[in-house]
């Protein structure tokens, strides 16, 4: 793999950075845009002084745009990624904000998500296009470059990137569950170096396959090995979750991350873009099925081979395309580098050298990417599910059937990673990994038969997961 390929000065997808940017982003905009900033500082909710900002009243964000100068030949002539990022993520959120604004005082009156605003001023519209072209990316609020990876800010430089040392540079709410939902974000992708390390030696070891002398099994599991241990750092950093953000209080801020696409109920046509072209856009919101950890996973492991052939399905490949660059293209060399392999991908490949202890460890890893859909899943059920009945996700994906798409095909792809290993290796070990995929099956097959009622209760829908014995809540 060619790693130059995977960087565009902000981002570099490598053993060192991970999927997070190469330094910490910028926590404000350089003084010659101190307008901006003050309406970014006075945007959230709740300050950080503690007083009332813009979004907790109607109609305050909507008059403090209004007189906003245009900086578009300003944003123009700007060439540092990190100043670009910094503009980029800043007319996303006002963009949401001002868009936005009808739909979330609507949900505090009546409970339902009421109509955005359809026009997207020419103040906001045009910089933010021009911005947006400059970073090859949709003009609309992201989670790369916007929401997460590039909105942290380090309450102590000395320290890591644990949520709990972590602010948001621009919010929504400016609340503590904010913090903690997008913050956590940022906090399992502390592991993604190790996870790529592990990725791109194993994949390394693998090419040099046609001298199978070079290698052996326990060479290969020692690299896969790396892939398992982050990803269970991965999954234990996840279920923080819980603590880190309240499942009640996700719907404070929810609204402001809503995608125009999929969502007609809210955007109706789309939005117009004032002064660059009379057409409603439409693009999707911005969602955690953005990272990039398990979309790599799938790649690398061959859950995507699994993945059913429908329009679930085509929604997940849609969303690659609203990461950077750089990440599209290391998503689709993975995909080359591991077909070339086989096939059948790094099943196929282990299977074909008979290396048992690496399936194993393979199984393992999907192990991991089961526990964190599955645990995304029980997530749906508690924020989204338990808190509204409105049925899409800030993607504009369907809540009730998008996940269990995925975890299909993490369970099919565990029975081919089952059935490839020797039948004589670890039994009582791989006999104890076929009874737990079965519960695993029966627990999806009885969430899914509940969510065909008519009357559903969300809760009887959790509880399966505690029935089970697979509930995520720590």
């Amino acid at each position: 793999m060619d790693l130059s390929r995977y960087t565009d000065g902000f981002f570099s997808i490598d053993g060192t950075h991970g999927f997070l940017p190469i330094r910490s982003p910028l926590a404000e905009l350089p003084d010659r845009y101190k307008e901006l900033q003050s309406i970014l500082d006075d945007l959230p909710t709740q300050r950080v002084d503690g007083s009332n900002g813009l979004l907790s009243k109607e109609g305050l964000i909507e008059k403090r745009i209004e007189h906003l100068n245009d900086f578009s030949d300003l944003v123009a002539n700007e060439s540092d990624v990190f100043i670009i990022q910094a503009l980029f993520r800043a007319y996303a959120f006002l963009s949401s904000a001002y868009t936005l604004a009808p739909a979330h005082f609507e949900y505090k009156r009546s409970g339902n998500y009421g109509k955005a605003n359809s026009i997207l001023p020419k103040q906001l519209a045009k910089p933010f296009c021009i911005i947006a072209n400059s970073l090859n990316v949709y003009p609309w609020l992201d989670y790369h470059y916007a929401y997460s990876l590039g909105n942290y800010v380090k309450k102590d430089e000395s320290l890591g990137l644990t949520w709990e040392n972590l602010e948001m540079a621009v919010k929504f709410s400016g609340l503590p569950d904010e913090r903690g939902f997008i913050m956590l974000h940022v906090d399992i992708n502390e592991h993604s170096p190790e996870l790529l390390s592990g990725v791109f030696s194993t994949l390394e070891l693998l090419q040099n396959r046609e001298d199978s002398s070079t290698f052996s099994d326990d060479d290969v599991y020692k690299n896969l090995d790396k892939c398992h241990r982050a990803m269970r750092k991965v999954n234990e950093r996840r279920k923080v979750m819980w603590k880190a953000s309240r499942w009640r209080h996700y719907n404070d801020f929810r609204v402001f991350i809503m995608g125009i696409k999929g969502n007609e109920e809210i955007f109706g046509d789309g939005v117009i873009y004032e002064g660059v072209d009379n057409h409603p856009r439409q693009y999707r919101g911005q969602t955690g099925a953005q990272d990039n950890l398990i979309p790599t996973m799938d790649i690398f492991s061959g859950v995507i081979n699994h993945y059913p052939n429908n329009e679930l399905t085509h929604y997940l490949i849609d969303l690659r395309s609203y990461r950077p660059v750089c990440v599209q293209r290391f998503f689709e060399d993975l995909r080359f580098d591991v077909t070339n392999l086989h096939p059948d991908g790094l099943i196929g490949t282990l299977r074909e050298h008979n290396f048992n202890r690496s399936l194993v460890s393979l199984l393992g890893i999907l192990e991991e990417i089961y526990l964190f859909r599955n645990g995304h899943w029980q997530f749906v059920q508690k924020y989204i599910m338990s808190n509204t009945k409105y049925a899409k996700a800030t993607g504009g994906t369907p809540i009730i059937s998008w996940i269990p798409n995925q975890i299909k095909a993490v369970i099919s792809a565990m029975d081919s990673c089952i059935q490839s290993i020797s039948p004589t290796y670890e039994q009582t070990k791989i006999l104890l990994f076929k009874t737990e995929l079965q519960v695993k099956k029966e627990l999806l097959n009885d969430q899914l038969s509940a969510l065909q009622m008519p009357d559903y209760q969300a809760e009887d829908v959790f509880i399966l997961n505690k029935t089970y014995k697979l509930e995520d809540e720590t």
